[in-house]
């Protein structure tokens, strides 16, 4: 037994066997936390970039409606509308810049407009000149072109990605400047009595233009072309507030008629676009 207790102390002594540690000497473990990894912040990250082309597949054009002068002393005025307007417009436009708040909410400023030719005609139960016989009447055509150039704040909601689609809904508010062209106004006497079929005369009538509240209500699907570029397809529906459209021509405006005389009913406009998005992330 002797022998062996002095073998196990031989061996410890040449480093060969461990000896226990007593506790006072135990030095425990230091643990130190790894610090979060750092993400830089992308500038510009929400950001999109986006343009559209649109087809105006249907249009109306509200009633318009104008002033007539009596300059018999001491002057005055009536009223009376137009018996036909329309206008025709095939092509819209809009550009402008956006931001997503997050996968489902974001809001966009657009610069967007048309141009459109204007048609309509009037009546008369009086005849066109006081030189025409007393059994006639008289009818109108007037034509006249316009532009529409609007500052709107469009929100969307998108409803999901599926396979790389994604539906929404969206609605805008803002202001359009419509400016007008001059009228050009042709009259042309109407019955049997009339001693001519040509135009009785013509007369021009200066165009204005004013700011007009402006609507539009959106709907459609985009689709992931790549990360940042999505295709936008969809329809808009378009409506601008009603305003000033002619003056008086000069022979009227001369004998004392002032203001303005006619006004438009405004225009709703329903289109199909096709545009993309380029998100700046």
């Amino acid at each position: 037994m002797k022998l062996v207790t002095r073998m196990v102390l031989g061996f410890a002594a040449a480093g060969l066997v461990p000896l226990p540690v007593l506790a006072a000497d135990y030095d425990p473990p230091v643990v130190v936390e790894e610090a979060p990894e750092y993400v830089p912040v992308e500038v510009g990250s929400g950001w999109y970039l986006r343009g559209d082309v649109g087809y105006v597949f249907e249009r109306k054009a509200g009633t318009v409606r104008y002033r007539l002068f009596d300059a018999t002393p001491p002057g005055s005025y009536s009223d009376a509308a137009f018996d036909s307007a329309d206008f025709s417009t095939k092509a819209a436009f809009s550009a402008g810049f956006g931001y997503h708040f997050n996968d489902w909410l974001r809001s966009d400023v657009t610069v967007e407009g048309f141009r459109a030719d204007f048609n309509g005609t009037t009546s008369s139960a009086d005849p066109c000149d006081a030189g025409l016989p007393g059994t006639t009447s008289c009818r109108s055509e007037d034509s006249s072109s316009f532009s529409a150039i609007g500052a709107m704040v469009n929100g969307y909601v998108d409803l999901g990605t599926y396979a790389g689609f994604t539906p929404y809904v969206g609605a805008g508010l803002g202001y359009s400047l419509v400016r007008w062209k001059d009228l050009q106004n042709t009259t042309y006497c109407v019955g049997v009595d009339c001693p001519s079929a040509a135009p009785v005369a013509t007369t021009s009538h200066p165009g204005q233009k004013d700011w007009r509240f402006t609507y539009a209500l959106m709907a459609g699907v985009a689709y992931d072309i790549s990360r940042n570029l999505k295709l936008d397809v969809g329809y808009k529906y378009r409506h601008i507030d009603g305003g000033d459209m002619f003056g008086w021509d000069n022979a009227t405006a001369l004998a004392g008629a002032t203001g303005i005389q006619g006004r438009d009913g405004g225009f709703g406009t329903h289109e199909v676009k096709v545009g993309l998005r380029y998100d700046l992330w």
